[in-house]
């Protein structure tokens, strides 16, 4: 059977499906996420998701999307300038998928489990980023709060190298978030730069949870009121606070630095 010629028409139905799903309205609506690139639709694969359709550019292929691509089974393609209009990225590998939208269910956190709480976070660079500290790092999962940056929004799927789908990330809302965690015996620390307290010198072992709200605003009241409040020390001229991705990755791996055994510490 000869394949189908590629889609090279800009006017095409499913361009202008691919087009409209890059706005997070659309793809609420539609219950659809778009995966984009070799690393990301790999790590997804391996978390079990499974595309609805995937989509190929075999003239933009890196050697990574070009290994990849017999194992998505079948798929449309699309000429250069086809994939271009629909790819969100200045240098696509030409790769890219359709998957229903993940809901994880939270896991039972073991007694030594890290979880992170995002309240509000904006920049789909800092969600992504936290996401990929917290897998390295070997946390149990990460909580989304408020209207902030989409988890599964094909900016924070990049920026995180497809680590959102590595390890359970919900979006809940405040009341179920704070009933999780209760229930479960966390104990919260609020990350904020003015607590008096550091990271250092605070007791990081158990069930953790740790809250980090938006760079402007900080956490609201109501998370603010932790078991705990956590600041990162700052010794510089000019800067009083950092990066809310690095504020995290500092934390994180301050919690598994906690929990390193005596044989690790002999190493």
């Amino acid at each position: 059977m000869t394949a189908p010629a590629p889609i090279t028409s800009l006017q095409n139905p499913q361009i202008k499906r691919l087009v409209r799903l890059r706005e997070r309205r659309e793809r609420e609506r539609s219950g659809t996420i778009l995966i984009e690139g070799a690393r990301e639709l790999a790590r997804a694969l391996q978390a079990g998701v499974r595309p609805e359709s995937v989509f190929s550019c075999p003239a933009l292929h890196s050697p990574e999307a070009a290994a990849l691509a017999p194992a998505l089974g079948p798929v449309t393609e699309l000429s250069r300038a086809a994939f271009d209009k629909v790819s969100g990225r200045e240098n696509p590998d030409g790769l890219l998928a359709l998957a229903p939208t993940p809901h994880p269910i939270l896991p039972e956190p073991g007694p030594q489990a890290v979880t992170v709480v995002l309240h509000g976070l904006e920049k789909p660079g800092n969600v992504g980023a936290i996401l990929r500290s917290a897998d390295a790092a070997g946390a149990h999962s990460v909580l989304v709060l408020g209207r902030g940056a989409d988890p599964y929004g094909p900016n924070v799927i990049r920026a995180s190298q497809g680590s959102v789908f590595a390890l359970p990330v919900a979006v809940l809302d405040e009341a179920d978030a704070l009933a999780w965690l209760s229930a479960r015996g966390f104990t919260t620390f609020a990350c904020t730069p003015d607590a008096p307290r550091t990271y250092w010198d605070a007791p990081l072992t158990g069930r953790v949870a740790l809250l980090l709200g938006t760079e402007h605003e900080g956490l609201p009241e109501a998370w603010r009121r932790a078991d705990h409040a956590l600041s990162i020390p700052m010794q510089g001229r000019g800067a009083d606070s950092l990066n809310v991705a690095t504020a995290a990755a500092l934390m994180l791996y301050e919690c598994a630095r906690q929990r390193r055994t005596p044989q690790q510490e002999a190493v």
